[in-house]
Parts: structure tokens; C-alpha cells; sequence
């Protein structure tokens, strides 16, 4: 059986399919699937942002087959682990569900580098110029240490 993780932002079309790309590359696939979705609805169906796509072609990865989605109640039984992208996205995913084993799969990610300080991965669509490659380089370090985690765990 498949070890689920699934990775949340705002729109499923900058962070969460950049973090679904780099925690995939690190994780045997024959043991864990990762995927993506998006606390609102508005980007349903399309691919990411040409800019993640762009930052991840860059970095060896393809994620132009990814499609967004809107995260959804189902989703808690599905996965195993919920990373989100900000508090924001972790205030919206909670409230789809009030059990508490749902919440316990709900982490910030950068949680993972920086314990229980609540770090959000910044949103690059408004930002910088070079705001996907400093979110790609943030997710990648956090996806390496989730990876470890993940693969110590369930080997």
C-alpha cells in the first residue's frame, strides 16, 4: 500500500505543485504518491503557472501534466499527510473537517525546518521575479527532509 501525501496552497497552480514535483523526485514511487490541491477553486483543471512550470524545467523536474484541483473533506481519509503552504491555507483546510485524526494529518510545512514556528512558504504569483526560484529552493530543502522522514518511516 502507497504511503498519500498531499500538498495544499491558495490556487494549486504555484507552490502546491512545486512542492507535488520536488517531494515526488525524492520519494520511490513504488512506495509513496504525491498530490496537490488547492484551498479555492478558481484555477480547477488547468495546469500550473507558467512560472512553476518554468522554475521546476529549470531544476530537472516536469510538472506541465499537473492539473489543479480543490481540496475536499474525501481528501482526509485519502492521504496520510497534509502539508500546507501558509497559516492561511492551514486555517482553510481545518475547517473542512472538525475530527480530530483529520486534523493531526495537517502540518505548515516549513514546520519542518523551522519546528512550530508557523514559517509560510510566500506566495510568488504577485511577487519578484525570481519569487519561484526562492519558493523552488525553500520547498526543495523541506522536501529533503520530509523525504528522509517519510521513507526512515515507512521502509
Amino acid at each position: 500500500m502507497s504511503v498519500k501525501i498531499l500538498m495544499v496552497c491558495l490556487g494549486n497552480i504555484c507552490r502546491s505543485p512545486l512542492a507535488e514535483g520536488i517531494l515526488a523526485s525524492k520519494l520511490p514511487a513504488n512506495k509513496f504518491t504525491v498530490d496537490s490541491a488547492g484551498t479555492g477553486s478558481w484555477h480547477i483543471g488547468h495546469a500550473p503557472d507558467a512560472r512553476s512550470i518554468a522554475t521546476a524545467k529549470n531544476n530537472n523536474l516536469d510538472i506541465s501534466n499537473q492539473k489543479g484541483r480543490q481540496i475536499e473533506e474525501a481528501d482526509f481519509d485519502k492521504y496520510d499527510y497534509i502539508y500546507v503552504m501558509d497559516t492561511s491555507n492551514y486555517r482553510d483546510v481545518l475547517e473542512l473537517t472538525d475530527k480530530p485524526e483529520h486534523h493531526a494529518k495537517v502540518q505548515i510545512i516549513l514546520n519542518e525546518v523551522y519546528p512550530n514556528e508557523n514559517v509560510d512558504v510566500p506566495d510568488p504569483y504577485f511577487g519578484m521575479a525570481n519569487g519561484f526560484e526562492i519558493v523552488y529552493g525553500m520547498l526543495d530543502e523541506v522536501c529533503e527532509i520530509i523525504a528522509n522522514k517519510l521513507i526512515a518511516k515507512h521502509s
